[in-house]
């Protein structure tokens, strides 16, 4: 199993959420945080006068697949949470040793 931590931008929480829904995903966790990479904030103006937002607002995805979905899961994610501009986020792929179903006490894939 994999962890799947996805940080893209809010406008496309919903555009991603629909399309993993489409290829099967039915677990997800959904965290607003807030960051830069490359990106690095930028300067804003509200009546008149100017502020900078050094840590932008972004959407954490947290999702635990089976070694066999990543790829889908991953080009998924990819292409509806692209815009083309600095910004659009970053994806990163972690091993999962175990899960535990609370409920049932159920361990491993079955709990995906």
């Amino acid at each position: 199993m994999k962890k799947i931590e996805a940080i893209i931008r809010p406008i496309k929480l919903d555009e991603v959420k629909i399309a993993l829904g489409e290829i099967g995903v039915t677990g997800l966790s959904v965290s607003d945080v807030r960051g830069s990479g490359q990106q690095q904030g930028h300067r804003e103006s509200f009546r008149g006068a100017s502020y900078s937002i050094d840590l932008p607002m972004k959407v954490k995805l947290e999702i635990v697949v089976r070694d066999e979905d990543v790829e889908e899961v991953l080009t998924t994610i990819e292409r509806h949470a692209r815009t083309g501009e600095s910004g659009d986020g970053k994806i990163f792929v972690l091993p999962m040793d175990d899960a535990i179903r609370v409920r049932t006490e159920e361990r491993g894939e079955d709990v995906v």
